[in-house]
C-alpha cells in the first residue's frame, strides 16, 4: 500500500531511531557488522544528498553540507566511458572534490560488471571517496536504451554480479541505490538479493520504475519499512523528502538509518538545517523563496571555488530564484 506518511502526531510522537543493526531475527549478512563499523565510523550520517545528474556536482554538494547534509553521492557516472574517455573522467562536472567533500559516494550506472569493476578500481586508487554506489534506480529513457539503472530489475542476476564483482575487487564498500517492485515480497527479496551479494548499504526509492514523475506519486514508505525490516545493513531512504517534518516523519515510521532528498533539496538546499522548522509531514513547505538569493549567492560563491559548466550553474540559480524570477521577467532573460 502506498501512504503519504503517518498522521503528524504519530510522527511528532515517535522520534528517529538511533542506528543500530537489524532485530536477530533477521539473517545477519557476512558483511554486516563491518558495515555498521564503516557507517558509523562517518557519523552514522542520516542526511544525505542524493545522486543526481548535472546538479550533485561539488558546488553543490558543498552548499547542502554547509546546511546541514551530513553524505553525498557524485553525479552518475557512466562506468564504461569513464574507463574509456580521459576526457570525460576529467571533466570539472564529473568527479571533482575537495577535502570537505566526504563522506562521498561516488555513483556509477552500468550493465557490464567488467567495466563496472575497472571504473571503480580507479576511483578506488584515487582515494577520493568513501563507497562506490552502483544505479539501480534511473527509470529514465536513456537508461532504458542503454539497460542500466532500474531497468536492470528484469536480470536479476547480472544485478547481484555486479554487486558480488564490486564487493570482492574493491577494498572499499560496495552499495546500491533501488527501486521498488510492484509486488511487496519481491522488493523485499530484490533486496536481500543485494544484501547477500554483499552490499554494505542499500537506499531504497520507493516508486515503481514506472513513477517518473515524483508529483503526481508518492512514494511507499511501507515497502520501505519492510525492506528495512528485511536487511541486517543499514539502510536509506528516498522518496516524499521535502523538509525536515518529512525527514523525521519518514525515519520514525520507516526505521531506517538516514533519507536522501533530491528535488527537496534543489528547491532548498538548507532543507536538513536545524533552523529550519518541521511542518506536518505531507505539507508544502515555502522553502526557496525565503532565503533563496543568499542561497544562491552562496552557491556562486562555491562555484567560483570549485568552477562547473554555465549549465548547472543556471539550473540552480533558476531553482532557488524561481519566486524572484517568475516576477522579474527581465532579470530571467539576462540569467538565460
Amino acid at each position: 500500500m502506498t501512504v503519504a506518511a503517518p498522521p503528524a502526531s504519530s510522527a511528532a510522537a515517535v522520534a528517529a531511531p538511533e542506528p543500530s543493526a537489524s532485530p536477530s531475527c533477521v539473517e545477519r549478512a557476512p558483511q554486516a557488522d563491518k558495515a555498521w563499523e564503516w557507517f558509523r565510523s562517518m557519523g552514522a550520517p542520516k542526511y544525505h544528498v542524493a545522486p543526481m545528474v548535472d546538479q550533485s556536482e561539488l558546488p553543490f554538494r558543498m552548499l547542502c553540507r554547509n546546511h546541514g547534509a551530513t553524505c553525498a553521492y557524485t553525479p552518475m557516472l557512466h562506468a564504461r566511458i569513464f574507463t574509456q574517455d580521459k576526457k570525460y573522467r576529467c571533466a570539472a562536472e564529473m568527479l571533482t572534490t575537495c577535502t570537505e567533500d566526504r563522506p562521498l559516494f561516488v555513483q556509477f550506472c552500468s550493465n557490464e560488471p567488467q567495466h563496472l569493476l575497472k571504473a571503480a578500481r580507479m576511483v578506488e586508487a584515487m582515494g577520493i571517496c568513501d563507497a562506490i554506489d552502483i544505479n539501480f534506480g534511473c527509470p529514465q529513457r536513456i537508461a532504458k536504451r542503454g539497460g542500466y539503472g532500474a531497468f536492470l530489475m528484469d536480470d536479476l542476476p547480472k544485478v547481484e554480479a555486479m554487486v558480488r564483482g564490486l564487493a570482492q575487487g574493491l577494498r572499499i564498500p560496495v552499495t546500491a541505490k533501488i527501486r521498488i517492485f510492484p509486488d511487496l515480497a519481491k522488493t523485499v527479496e530484490y533486496a536481500r538479493m543485494v544484501e547477500r551479494a554483499g552490499a554494505w548499504l542499500v537506499a531504497v526509492h520507493g516508486r515503481l520504475r514506472e513513477q517518473k514523475d515524483l508529483s503526481a506519486t508518492r512514494a511507499d514508505w511501507d515497502a520501505i519499512r519492510a525492506v528495512k525490516a528485511a536487511l541486517s545493513v543499514p539502510v536509506l531512504a528516498n522518496g516524499n523528502i521535502r523538509h525536515l517534518g518529512d525527514v523525521d516523519a519518514c525515519l520514525a515510521y520507516t526505521g531506517c538509518d538516514g533519507v536522501l532528498s533530491a528535488e527537496g533539496l534543489l528547491a532548498d538546499p538548507a532543507l536538513f538545517a536545524p533552523r529550519r522548522e518541521p511542518v506536518a509531514s505531507g505539507d508544502v513547505s515555502e522553502v526557496g523563496g525565503r532565503d533563496g538569493g543568499t542561497l544562491a549567492a552562496e552557491y556562486l560563491a562555491l562555484v567560483a571555488a570549485h568552477p562547473v559548466p554555465l549549465r548547472m550553474v543556471r539550473g540552480h540559480v533558476h531553482k532557488l530564484m524561481w519566486d524572484w524570477l517568475a516576477e522579474h521577467t527581465d532579470l530571467r532573460e539576462r540569467i538565460n
